[in-house]
C-alpha cells in the first residue's frame, strides 16, 4: 500500500515552492500536502514517518529560502482555514497557527487586546513566528505566549505551557515538528492607541527596509551586542552582488532577488558577506533565514 492511499485529494507532487515564498525563488517540492484540519495532519504525519519521508512546514514563506534544485521531501502547508482560526475569550487569544501575523495583529489592537503589537509589519503565519520568536526593535511574540500546541515527528499532539517554554533571541525551545495553534495571553488597551502604536511601527520598519522588494526578511542574526546590519554596511557591502542578488542599499541586512535571481546567487552572496565581515571584524554570521 502506497503511504498516500487515503490522502490523494490532500497530495500534489512536484509543486513549485518558488511563488509560495517571499523571495520568489527555489525548485519544486516532491510532495506537497494541504492538510484539511488536524486529525487529518496528525495522521498523514504517521504515515510520513513510517515512510521515512523528511517533512518541511510552510507558513507564508517569508523567512525562507529554497534551493533551486527543490525538495525531495513532503512540504506540509497549513492553507486550510481550520489552521488559522482565531478565538477571543477576554484577554485570551486561542489562534491557529496557519493565521496570518499581520492580519492577526490589525485584529487584536482593533479590538482593544495589546501585546503583540511590537511585530507589526513583520509578515509570516503565527506558528513561524513563535518558532523563531519573531521581533525587533519593539519587542518579541514571545512575551505573548501563554501555551504552544503542537505535533512531534510521529502524528502526537501535545501541549506546552509558559512555564516550559523559552524564547530567546529568534529562537524558542520548540521541538516539536508543527505548531498547530497557540494560545496568547494580552493586555486591555484603548483600540485608538494601541492601532497608532502598531501604524507607527509599521511605518518605522517601512521606511528603513525594502519591504517592496523580494527578500526574505533579515539575513543574519544580530551577534552579541552588535548589528549584523551595521557590520555589513562597514564592510562596505550595501550593493553587493552576485548574479541577481543583491545586499539591499536600504538595510544592509536584507538581500533582494532581482530579475533573473537563483537561489545559488543569493547562497553566494550569503557566504561572501559572511567572509567578508569575518575578514574584517572576526565575527562569523549566523543565517536568520531558513534555507531548504
Amino acid at each position: 500500500m502506497s503511504w498516500q492511499n487515503g490522502f490523494e485529494s490532500i497530495i500534489r507532487e512536484q509543486v513549485h515552492l518558488a511563488p509560495l515564498t517571499w523571495f520568489g525563488l527555489g525548485g519544486p517540492a516532491r510532495y506537497f500536502i494541504t492538510p484539511e484540519n488536524t486529525a487529518q495532519l496528525s495522521a498523514v504525519m504517521k504515515r510520513l514517518h513510517e515512510s521515512q519521508i523528511p517533512v518541511y512546514v510552510l507558513g507564508s514563506g517569508a523567512n525562507l529560502l529554497v534551493r533551486d534544485e527543490g525538495v525531495d521531501g513532503a512540504v506540509i502547508h497549513l492553507s486550510n482555514p481550520s489552521f488559522s482560526q482565531v478565538n477571543i475569550d477576554g484577554r485570551i487569544a486561542k489562534v491557529g497557527a496557519g493565521a496570518d501575523m499581520m492580519h492577526l495583529v490589525n485584529t487584536m489592537c482593533k479590538t482593544g487586546l495589546g501585546g503583540i503589537e511590537a511585530v507589526a509589519g513583520i509578515p509570516g503565519t503565527l506558528g513561524g513566528h513563535i518558532r523563531m520568536n519573531a521581533g525587533g526593535a519593539f519587542g518579541d511574540i514571545g512575551s505573548a505566549v501563554a501555551s504552544v500546541t503542537m505535533l512531534d515527528g510521529e502524528g502526537h499532539l501535545y501541549t506546552r505551557s509558559r512555564d516550559e517554554l523559552v524564547f530567546g533571541y529568534r529562537h524558542s525551545n520548540i521541538t516539536g515538528k508543527i505548531v498547530v495553534e497557540a494560545v496568547l495571553e494580552l493586555r486591555p488597551e484603548n483600540p485608538e492607541q494601541l492601532t497608532q502604536r502598531m501604524k507607527e511601527i509599521w511605518v518605522f520598519k517601512k521606511n528603513s527596509q525594502p519591504m517592496g522588494e523580494n527578500s526574505a526578511g533579515c539575513t543574519f542574526k544580530n551577534p552579541d551586542g552588535q548589528s549584523a546590519g551595521k557590520l555589513i554596511d562597514e564592510a562596505g557591502l550595501k550593493g553587493a552582488t552576485v548574479g541577481g542578488a543583491m545586499v539591499s542599499r536600504r538595510h544592509a541586512n536584507f538581500i533582494v532577488a532581482r530579475d533573473g535571481t537563483r537561489s545559488a546567487d543569493v547562497l553566494a552572496l550569503i557566504a561572501h558577506v559572511q567572509e567578508m565581515v569575518e575578514s574584517r571584524f572576526g565575527v562569523k554570521l549566523q543565517t536568520e533565514v531558513v534555507i531548504w
